[in-house]
């Protein structure tokens, strides 16, 4: 199956298989006559309160999502800069340079194989980025302008600052009780459109296809929204971390121009 196709219909797939077995049940409880309870305003409300209750787990959860949306950017940004700023140090000896370059590569190298490996591994990342900030303490004692010194101290707190934020986010879920409200608010309404008489019972089981299969697609949305960072095929709801792939091939092109510049090949 087509990536993109998985990733954008992949949920709906779920819940209509759910919604399937679901509605073999509710076809049974028609056919024996067990749909006894009436459509009245107290069945309509508790409908949609429920509906309105996912909808505002729904919005927190895409708050959050969307703010993971600009780290995979930030951080390749960030990392960048640093790389960059090495280029133009004022340095008569460049063995410092490319030691941090090489360890800026590292960082990268780490966080990439966190994102790629769904483990993210802040331990191994402080590890790289105290190369970095010790490769930033030996260009000050070589004497670079402390405006670039500050710069580069700036770049590396924003990567601490966003990798921890990372971290924190696929660790934690997004108030754990409201995903109970919206579990139970789910299954209730599911079981009450189970036992709720709609005649003629064609009509009856497309109602309940289709306010079932939105539940509980949302639901399954939002558990995938939770951990946006998750990478894999059974994964829909991720953010784009392809800037930071991209960085590699960056980085590469990069190394190869300067091995051009300093051997004085044109």
């Amino acid at each position: 199956m087509n990536i993109k196709f998985k990733k954008k219909w992949g949920i709906m797939f779920k819940a209509f298989f759910i919604m399937l077995l679901l509605l073999v049940a509710r076809t049974l409880i028609d056919i024996y006559g067990y749909d006894t309870v009436p459509i009245n305003t107290v069945v309509g409300a508790f409908i949609t309160g429920a509906i309105f209750t996912i909808a505002i787990i729904f919005a927190g959860t895409f708050t959050d999502f969307k703010e993971s949306e600009k780290i995979g950017g930030e951080l390749a940004a960030s990392l960048k800069a640093l790389y960059n700023d090495s280029c133009v140090l004022p340095l008569t000896d460049e063995t410092p340079a490319r030691v941090f370059r090489t360890h800026v590569r590292e960082l990268h190298r780490a966080i990439s194989n966190s994102f790629k490996g769904n483990n993210f591994n802040l331990h191994d990342i402080n590890h790289e980025m105290n190369k970095v900030n010790n490769d930033i303490r030996i260009l000050a004692f070589l004497n670079v302008a402390p405006p670039l010194i500050a710069k580069l101290r700036n770049e590396l707190g924003a990567i601490d600052k966003m990798t921890n934020r990372v971290e924190v986010i696929i660790r934690t879920d997004f108030i754990p009780a409201a995903y109970a409200l919206a579990e139970v608010a789910t299954v209730g309404v599911i079981i009450l459109l189970l036992f709720v008489k709609i005649d003629p019972m064609i009509e009856g089981i497309v109602i309940f296809a289709v306010i079932s299969v939105m539940l509980i697609g949302l639901l399954l949305l939002i558990r995938d929204m939770d951990n946006p960072f998750e990478i894999g095929e059974h994964t829909y709801a991720d953010v784009d971390l392809e800037t930071l792939v991209y960085l590699d091939i960056y980085f590469d092109e990069q190394d190869n121009e300067m091995e051009k510049l300093q051997s004085g090949v044109p």
